[in-house]
């Protein structure tokens, strides 16, 4: 559905995406992960059509955005920076302006994508009175008209609480699922990430680090904690077997960790308990940064 070829991008000679190639299927949900500066931002203006390479091409539906942006964004949705809104009008106005750009909206889709995103009690109210999480769902209904097949969402869950990060990633993945839309989003949240994506990119200085499922980022994790009678005296049985000691009561094993508890049982240990130890997101996220 999405496909980015070499795309690279400098601002008064300084690189802000470097030869970024990514492919993004009908139907996924796929997450650009990255700090400020990244190039996530750009990444997004490119694929837009509002900002152009220095070189390289983005495609939607093998449709060059560089080359026929209208024909290519036909049928694409996004919050991208900070949504901008006449705060005087209405939410209801203020979509049916939006939507009179892209072409005519019936009310009737208007209403059903308004209730859709649950704000159909306070439609008609001033923007100006909204709250920040009112606002992102106005954006996230700009977005869903005319109804796309592909969307992007910048940060969709930032400035809101746990109750409205709740709220938002259950839209999102009501609209995969649901609808089959195409979702490439953005976030600080990797929690969110985690159960909203199954394949995700990282970004770092601009380039890519990292690009394919959370799995395998984490493939080469296999770190266990064993509870035993007596630590100090399973150290010496534990290290012939080759495995490392990462702390007291973690261990990573060269091979099967059976092994190391067939080793401990023979040599008279007591083992009461022993845990696989999955890293967090954060240390993922961090050691594919640290590793470029």
């Amino acid at each position: 559905m999405i496909r980015l070829n070499n795309l690279s991008k400098n601002f008064r000679g300084r690189p802000a995406l470097i030869d970024l190639s990514l492919e993004i299927a009908r139907g996924e949900i796929f997450g650009l992960l990255g700090h400020n500066g990244a190039g996530k931002s750009t990444t997004f203006g490119l694929i837009l059509g509002q900002l152009y390479p220095t070189a390289g091409e983005a495609f939607i539906r093998d449709i060059s955005v560089q080359r026929d942006r209208m024909k290519a964004l036909k049928g694409v949705g996004a919050i991208f920076e900070t949504p901008g809104f006449y705060d005087y009008l209405s939410g209801w106005n203020n979509l049916r302006i939006f939507t009179s750009y892209s072409g005519q909206v019936k009310d009737a889709e208007i209403t059903e994508t308004v209730k859709f995103v649950g704000l159909e009690n306070r439609i008609h109210d001033p923007v100006r009175v909204y709250s920040h999480g009112m606002r992102q769902r106005l954006a996230l209904a700009q977005a869903l008209l005319p109804r796309p097949d592909v969307v992007l969402l910048d940060e969709p869950a930032e400035g809101l609480d746990p109750e409205g990060i709740h709220e938002m990633r259950q839209l999102i993945l009501q609209l995969n699922s649901e609808h089959g839309m195409t979702v490439l989003l953005s976030s600080h949240l990797l929690s969110e990430v985690e159960q909203l994506c199954d394949r995700i990119a990282i970004l770092n200085s601009g380039r890519l680090v990292f690009q394919g499922r959370w799995s395998e980022l984490a493939k080469n994790e296999n770190r266990f904690r064993i509870k035993v009678d007596d630590w100090q005296a399973a150290i010496s049985v534990i290290e012939k077997c080759g495995a490392a000691i990462l702390d007291t009561g973690i261990v990573q094993p060269r091979g099967e960790i059976a092994d190391v508890v067939a080793a401990l049982v023979l040599a008279g240990r007591r083992v009461y308990a022993v845990e696989p130890l999955k890293q967090s997101l954060e240390e993922l996220y961090l050691g594919a940064v640290a590793a470029e």
